[in-house]
Order: structure tokens, then sequence, then C-alpha cells
């Protein structure tokens, strides 16, 4: 029987963000008992540590389990909460978290809550407290049919599929407010705060002091403070980042993800959940729908689509006047190499759309002014001491720069390897082409956009703000002007190199290029019919390019699919990837033999279909001066990879000098 406590103390089932499979028993004394509840957190002794516990349960008995004397209890230091901040909801899903991702419960409730101790007074979102109410549009009859699916049919999964312009955000926001009249709650998942802020203006117009914005940008506090303005329904639309598909929204009723393809939309920390996996399991749970949205859907969800396991809702017409641009390739293999990084033809169209007063945007998938230090007698490049990547470098500062590790070098005037003066510099980055842009188009006034110039808050959204007002001609940048925007006074978009990823050692690598070119080429031709987009590429028959300069939407898919299948890849099969990493390459390499050994053994033991690929260095061999060693387990059943996984991570102890990541549907494979 257990045993009974004096009503002084009561005893508390806890988790901690620590990677232990494990919960643990702490107590509360005196005055902290008579308060304590589940959903709480509290400062507890940790070994010597001073943590944060999440408790899960309260009771005035001892634990049955309890594998350690009733004195040697630790008493917690303080209860950091006057009432629950999660519900018995995400207790629930962080234990499914726990054992889908491998992690501990505690790691999978640290990612959810908020770090704040308590609340700020200052204003969590400065746009909204200006917002206004505008009334909703008057639907198509192809968003109207989608929007009413949304809300009453009986499939729980739906995707909103159309190209950029065709309506898609209108349509979010009509079933949302649908759900809002019946008194339920909406969470509205963008991949970037800072790449979609119209789309979040537009939440804000329409639903005002009821939107709760959650994003990086705001402090632990003033982020508990959004927590728990949602808890207590002054809050009913949840819009923000990957994180926010925790929100503790009462009475949810629908969660929406834009731009479903996207891969921030994956975590790249313990624990390795993906968004979309979460809203599924949380919208299964409530039996509540989940529409997702994209002009480009992942290959899984297209393939699920096509199985009708999530049900389609297309749109065809852009609704602004626009039509598909006019999309023409460059074979850069066929010009002349003196005429830089802008071949003659896009030279051309920026000429002729500076002349309308039109404007303009070039897109590159790299940062820097050139690519890489190459030695032109030797082949020599120069890579990070501490990544096995070469450096780039940058004009402004002078100087080569890893983008993994941050580690700086001068730039050498002889090469490192035979002492050769004929070197130089390859390829070309935005800097590059910006240095370029402003030497063929001096009258013009160019911005430049990527991570390496938009430092301050806000100073991306004054930029954007800036060229949708018409105070800027010609717009540079990487991948942050190929997501959600919307310019009406755009003409042009120029695709500088097309292949930039292609050659990326990653099954995914055709899907993300043709996913890029298509979101990118998106922005032209949205209000007028006369859009062109210049797309130049050293090889424009491979598939991905060809497929999405020709708008062959389903072609690529089709084909995709079939060469997916042929190789055993997603979605045919499930992944689990552990990587090994360590400060020594000896000891990264011999954890991942012994794991690939351990593993095999195991399978055969319990009779498991499975492929173990590798182990192998990872396409990144080294980051931040640690060794990379990896092994992909390929199978049918999740659970399956999932037990055998689990069996060996709590199993094996590996040398305390490697560190294992674990994940679970990996994204990126490098």
């Amino acid at each position: 029987m257990p045993q009974e406590q004096s009503s002084s103390s009561v005893f508390l089932e806890t988790v901690l963000n620590v990677p232990i499979p494990q919960t643990f028993t702490y107590k509360a004394e005196n005055e902290l008992s008579s308060f304590v509840a589940p959903g709480m957190r509290a400062e507890v002794r940790f070994g010597n540590r001073r943590m944060i516990a999440y408790i899960l349960s309260v009771s005035s008995t001892v634990p049955e389990n309890l594998s350690f004397p009733l004195e040697k209890i630790k008493p917690v230091q303080k209860i950091l909460d006057k009432e629950p901040i999660f519900t018995q909801e995400h207790i629930q899903l962080s234990a499914w978290m726990a054992r889908y991702y491998l992690c501990s419960q505690g790691e999978a409730l640290s990612a959810m809550i908020p770090s704040g101790r308590r609340e700020t007074e200052n204003p969590s979102f400065s746009f909204a407290e200006d917002a206004i109410e505008f009334s909703k549009c008057s639907l198509s009859e192809e968003q109207n049919l989608a929007a009413n699916a949304i809300v009453t049919s009986s499939s729980k999964l739906h995707y909103l599929y159309g190209a950029t312009g065709t309506g898609k955000t209108e349509v979010f926001l009509q079933a949302a407010e649908n759900l809002l009249e019946k008194g339920k709650g909406v969470i509205y998942l963008v991949p970037e705060i800072g790449l979609t802020h119209q789309v979040i203006e537009a939440v804000i117009r329409r639903f005002g002091q009821t939107v709760a914005v959650l994003h990086s940008h705001l402090t632990p506090s003033q982020r508990l403070k959004e927590w728990r303005r949602i808890i207590s329904k002054d809050a009913r639309i949840v819009i923000g980042a990957r994180s926010a598909v925790f929100a503790p929204v009462p009475d949810l009723g629908l969660i929406i993800i834009d731009e479903e393809h996207d891969s921030s939309y994956k975590s790249g920390n313990t624990p390795r959940y993906h968004a979309r996996q979460v809203a599924i399991y949380r919208c299964n749970t409530l039996k509540i729908p989940l529409v997702m949205g994209s002009a480009t859907p992942s290959v899984e969800a297209w393939h699920l689509m096509e199985k009708g396991t999530i049900l389609r809702h297309t749109l065809t017409k852009r609704l602004a006047g626009g039509k598909p641009p006019e999309i023409q390739v460059v074979d850069l293999t066929k010009t002349n190499k003196d005429s830089g990084c802008i071949s003659p033809l896009l030279c051309d169209e920026i000429r002729l759309a500076l002349a309308e007063k039109r404007q303009i945007i070039l897109f590159l998938n790299r940062r820097g002014f050139t690519h890489f230090f190459r030695c032109n007698t030797c082949g020599y490049e120069l890579k990070c001491k501490n990544c096995s990547v070469p450096l780039t470098y940058h004009k402004t500062e002078k100087r080569l720069r890893c983008h993994y590790c941050g580690w700086i070098l001068e730039p050498p005037s002889i090469c490192p390897e035979c002492a050769s003066i004929d070197v130089g510099y390859s390829g070309f980055g935005t800097e590059f082409i910006e240095a370029e842009t402003n030497a063929k188009f001096p009258s013009a006034k160019i911005s430049r956009i990527d991570t390496d110039n938009i430092s301050k808050k806000g100073e991306l959204q004054e930029k954007l703000k800036e060229f949708r007002a018409g105070n800027i001609d010609i717009l540079l940048g990487t991948q942050m002007v190929a997501k959600g925007l919307n310019f009406p006074n755009l003409k042009l978009v120029g695709v500088i190199m097309a292949d930039t990823g292609l050659h990326m050692p990653d099954f995914r690598a055709a899907e993300r290029t043709f996913s890029l070119i298509t979101q990118v080429a998106g922005r032209a031709g949205r209000f007028f019919p006369d859009g062109k987009v210049i797309v130049q590429s050293f090889c424009p028959e491979r598939e991905a390019i060809a497929f999405a300069c020709n708008g062959k939407i389903q072609d690529f898919y089709q084909q995709e699919l079939i060469q997916r299948q042929i190789l055993g890849f997603p979605p045919f099969s499930r992944l689990i990837r552990l990587v090994f990493r360590s400060a020594s390459l000896t000891e990264s390499k011999k954890a991942a033999e012994s794991a690939a050994e351990i593993l095999a053994i195991e399978s055969k033991k319990l009779a498991l279909e499975i492929d173990i690929l590798g182990p192998s260095e990872c396409p990144l061999a080294m980051i931040a001066a640690n060794h990379r060693w990896q092994i992909l387990l390929r199978g049918i059943s999740t659970s399956t990879l999932q037990k055998i996984c689990a069996r060996f991570l709590y199993g094996y102890k590996s040398s305390p000098n490697v560190y294992i990541e674990v994940d679970v549907d990996p994204v990126n494979m490098m």
C-alpha cells in the first residue's frame, strides 16, 4: 500500500530538459503544497545544478515505484507559476513526441513552453496596436467551395493547392473566421515570421486584438505573456512559426499550415520535430481539421493527395488580374564568359523594365561576394579549418568566411598548397551580383537582402516596404525574396543560377530546386499580364529546372515519385538518421561503426526488415571542429525503425567524447 504523507507536503512527478527517458520525484512542502498543480513549473536541484522541472502530476501519497528511500526525496526550491502554463493535452503530446522523436518527455515539453520566469509589461507586438477591422473579401467560386469544405467535410486533412496569387490566404482567413464564430480557436503557422510579414498583417487587420503572434524576436518573458493571453482566451487566433504549433489554444478548432513545403517547419535541434507531424497528431487527437497550402507541395504531401488521404482543393485563377509569367531559360554554357553573372538577355530585359518604371528582383541562393578561393594551377580550394566546406569571400569585409561556424580568414595571395600566385575566386554570390548590377545600371536604385546585410530588428520589413512603395528599382536577394511576397509593380524576376542546390548530395535536391524556381517565379505577373522570368542555368535540361520553367507541375511530381520509388526513399520508405559527432575523427568513426554492428545484430535478432545505410562520413564531414559520421536506418514502418533505434540508444554506452544526434524523418541530409 502507498505510504501516506503529512498534509504539509505533496509529491510531484516531474520531467526535466535532460536526455534521460524517465520522470523524477520531488516534494513541495508547507505553503507550496497548497497551490501546486500539474502544468506548473518548479525550480529544483538536479545534481549540482538548478533546473526547471515540469510538473506532470501531484499526489499526497508516495509513488509506488519509488526506487530510493523516502527521506532522499528533495524539496523543490520554488514554484514558478501561479497557474498552470501547460495543459493535460500538452502532457499527452509530449509523451507522444518522446516516443516518436526518440527524445525525453522533458526535452519535448521544453520545446513547447516559453522559458520566461515572469511576464513583461512591454507589448508583445507593436503592429497590432494600430490594427483596424477590414471587411472580408468576397470569394470566387473556387475559393468558396474550398473554405466551406474545410469546415464542413468529414475529411480532416485538407490541402489548398494553387499558384501564387490565387487567393489561398483569403480562404485560410475565412475558414478561420468561420471557426472563431463558433467559439473555436485557430493556430495559423507560417514558415518564418520575417519573410511572411504580409500574411501576419492580413491576419491582424482581419482579427485585431484577438490575435497572438509568437515569433523569435519576442523575449522569453514577452512570449510567456502571449502564452497566458492564449490560455485566458484573450487571444483566439495564434499566428507564428514552427513552435506556435504547441500554442495552448482552448477549444482549438483548426490548424493552418501555410507554405507546407518549407523546410523551416522541421526543427534542427533536439527534439527534431516537424510541425506538420505535430499538427497532424493534435488534429487527429482533437478530431479537428488541418488545412495545408502551397504552390509547391512537398512530394510527401502530393503523394498523399494522389492517394486520397489528403483532400485537395485546387485554385486556378490569379485574382488580381495577372497571369502566369512568361519564362525564358538561358543556357550559361552557351553565353560569353565575359558577360559576367548577368547574361545579355537578362541585361536587356532589366533595361526594358527600368525604362517602363517597373521593378526587378534578382535571385541567387548564395550569400557573399564569390563562392570560394581556388588555385588555377593545382585546383586547390581553401576550406574551413573546422568544417568541410569552402570558405566564402565577402568583398565588403575583405575576408573569407565560413557560413557554418563563422571562422574568418585573410584572403591569401598565393596558393597554400603549391605556392602559385595564379589564384582567384570561382562562382558568384549576392555581393558579386550587387557590384555587377551597380556597374551595369548606375542610375537604378538597388538594394540587397540576405542574412549578411539584414541584422537589425525590422530592417527586412523596412526594405520590403521600400520596394513595395516603389523606392527601390532592383531588389537582390537569396531565398528571403522567394517566399510569400507580393509586389504590384514587379515585372521581371531573374534567377541568376538555378542549379546552385541541384548538386547537393541529398535526395531532396531536385524537389528543393523545383520549388525554389517555381516560388520565386511566382513573384512576377501577379497584377499585370506581362510578367517575365529569366532563369539562368548551366544544366537547363535537368528535370527539376525544365519542369519548373515550363510550368509542368504534375509532370515533375510524377517523375520525382517514380525516382523516389526506384531508389526506395520517402514517401515510399521512412528514415531515421543517426549522426555521431566528436572532436576526434577516430572516435566519431569508431562509434558509428560500432553502432552499425549493434543495429545489424538487433535487427536480425528481432527479424526486422530494415536497411542500414552506412556508416559513412556526413556530406558536411566537419562542422564547428566536430567530425561527423552517420548511419541511415530505412524501412517501411516508422514504428519498426523507432523500436530498434530506441533499443540501441537506451542500451548502448558510447564514448563520453561522442554525441549522437537522432533525427526521425530527416529533412536535411547534409
